[in-house]
């Protein structure tokens, strides 16, 4: 088989209106949300997806990502994403992905970090003892990802710019808020005027520990030019950190 096709999977999709941001352009919630589901059907298909390992009391868990891309599909315009398994170490694993367009040009990549743990002990699991450590069979280097790795962010305000309370639409089937959602409230820190005329180009996040329905969480937010930094905190907690450049 060739390997290529073998590591890596492709699927298909169409920026649905209803996807679609106010400039009629895929929205990043919803770039995340694919980018995470074709990770779960990559995974699933080689045996490590998220319902064979519930059964052995484990899950995935995802630690940073960064989404990097010239464009953002339209509405309507169909698209796809590659995936695959650029390495996997003891505790972590990096997976990454490629957006093209329907004229097939690559607009965008991704680079992600998952970690697995147990679902009651929320420790750590070692990857490379996994399944006999078949994991390792699905890694494919050579397929290149050009753009850097998720890097150190640090958020320097006192004051917290933005406030909410986790509800309902946050929280996902574990109980939490939702990975994405994140990003969600994140962009919300910008006006439409500002997101009109600085269009988004890299975005990146690292998640430090959960939170839960009914927790109130700050937004700490520092600019300089078009790159901003930010962190969500529960009190003294920090929940994740955003990195953003616009151009």
């Amino acid at each position: 088989m060739n390997p290529l096709l073998h590591k890596v999977s492709t699927t298909r999709f169409v920026c649905e209106p209803f996807h679609s941001d106010f400039m009629g352009q895929l929205t990043l919630n919803v770039l995340g949300n694919h980018l995470l589901n074709c990770a779960g059907e990559h995974a699933t298909e080689r045996g490590f997806g998220m319902a064979r390992l519930n059964e052995e009391d484990h899950t995935w868990v995802l630690s940073r990502m960064a989404i990097e891309f010239e464009e953002l599909p339209k509405q309507y315009e169909s698209f796809e994403i590659d995936t695959w398994v650029e390495s996997v170490y003891r505790l972590f694993t990096d997976r990454n992905f490629a957006i093209r367009n329907q004229e097939g040009h690559t607009i965008g990549y991704a680079r992600t970090v998952w970690a697995m743990i147990g679902v009651q002990s929320r420790k750590p699991i070692d990857l490379l003892s996994m399944h006999e450590g078949h994991l390792s069979d699905y890694v494919y280097p050579e397929k290149p990802c050009p753009i850097e790795k998720p890097g150190r962010i640090k958020v320097s305000a006192q004051m917290p710019s933005e406030h909410f309370t986790a509800r309902y639409s946050d929280i996902d089937i574990n109980g939490h808020v939702n990975s994405i959602r994140y990003i969600e409230h994140v962009m919300d820190l910008f006006s439409l005027d500002y997101l009109r005329e600085h269009p988004l180009r890299r975005f990146e996040i690292a998640y430090v520990t959960e939170s839960y329905f009914g927790d109130t969480l700050d937004i700490y937010i520092d600019s300089k030019s078009n790159e901003h930094q930010v962190e969500i905190k529960k009190g003294n907690a920090t929940i994740c950190r955003c990195k953003l450049f616009f151009s």
